[in-house]
């Protein structure tokens, strides 16, 4: 975050999801994983577009992920259903809005992570193989699948 002209800029989003599993992964991958917090498949977390850092980890865990920029109603539908507080509670509709402007300045007061549940419909693609031909990699189409893990 930070202030021009009066105004707040919020940065963009890019959500991760884990695609592979826990087996058979070197032990650098699994510690990056874990400090992005995705622990397990299927996990999904949310992270600044503009950090440097992070951007390094998406680099070395690529094939192992699926990532993309994600949208303001993407964000909303996740923490409506898969968000949860920090003692394992559902987030309270009157709290939802207040909670994607704090995700939205890097302020986490729910958990860091969110657990989605396998693709209705299944993959389109590959699970093995980067974008174009795979699952794998920066998607342009990130919601769309966010929004069938639901």
């Amino acid at each position: 975050m930070y202030r021009r002209f009066g105004k707040i800029k919020q940065n963009k989003m890019i959500a991760i999801i884990r695609i592979h599993g826990q087996a058979e992964i070197d032990f650098g991958v699994n510690e990056t994983l874990k400090r992005l917090h995705i622990y397990r498949k299927y996990g999904c977390t949310l992270v600044d577009e503009k950090n440097k850092i992070t951007q390094g980890m998406l680099h070395k865990v690529e094939s192992y992920v699926a990532f993309g920029n994600i949208e303001d109603k993407t964000i909303k539908e996740l923490v409506t259903k898969r968000g949860e507080t920090l003692n394992g509670k559902r987030i309270p509709e009157k709290d939802i809005d207040k909670v994607i402007s704090e995700i939205k300045k890097g302020e986490w007061k729910i958990k860091k992570f969110f657990r989605l549940s396998p693709p209705i419909g299944g993959f389109r693609k590959s699970t093995k193989l980067q974008t174009p031909k795979g699952i794998l990699g920066k998607h342009e189409d990130i919601n769309k699948l966010i929004m069938r893990m639901l």
